[in-house]
């Protein structure tokens, strides 16, 4: 028993840590062009239209990301999950504390800007980015290789 709990331990640690990496490296990214976006592309085409401009480019960041972590893991669907659940979480946690000490805004009025279309997109586009490590390793157990 205490080596099935050490490899589910040793599973899981793979996994978070996997995820912390994933969330830091796609915030970077999602960071820059976040700025890029705000600072040259939304004043001339509109915010929403900018964020669905951007929402594409971090999204296949992602997925390089998530692939390149992957690589050489040979994670189960629960792995990925894990991995995505933790980017996600780490990914809502670091945009709230943003938004508070940046901004000055309260949680109430940062969950309060997902009423607008362009965070809902953008909300849309984090849950993607917290799907892509599993539907990654979906895909090739589809392709039969585990």
């Amino acid at each position: 028993m205490a080596a099935l709990q050490r490899v589910v331990i040793e599973r899981m640690g793979r996994a978070l840590r996997s995820g912390v990496v994933y969330f830091l490296a796609v915030f970077a990214a999602g960071f820059v062009l976040g700025v890029l976006r705000t600072l040259f592309v939304a004043p001339h085409i509109g915010v929403l239209a900018a964020v669905a401009v951007e929402l594409p480019i971090v999204l296949a960041v992602a997925w390089w990301v998530s692939a390149r972590l992957q690589r050489g893991l040979s994670l189960t669907l629960c792995d990925a999950g894990l991995m995505g659940g933790t980017a996600f979480v780490l990914l809502m946690l670091a945009e709230a504390s943003l938004s508070i000490a940046l901004f000055g805004r309260t949680i109430a009025e940062h969950l309060s800007l997902y009423t607008d279309a362009d965070h809902r997109l953008g909300l849309a586009g984090q849950i993607a980015f917290a799907l892509i490590p599993t539907v990654q390793v979906r895909y090739r157990w589809r392709e039969g290789s585990p």
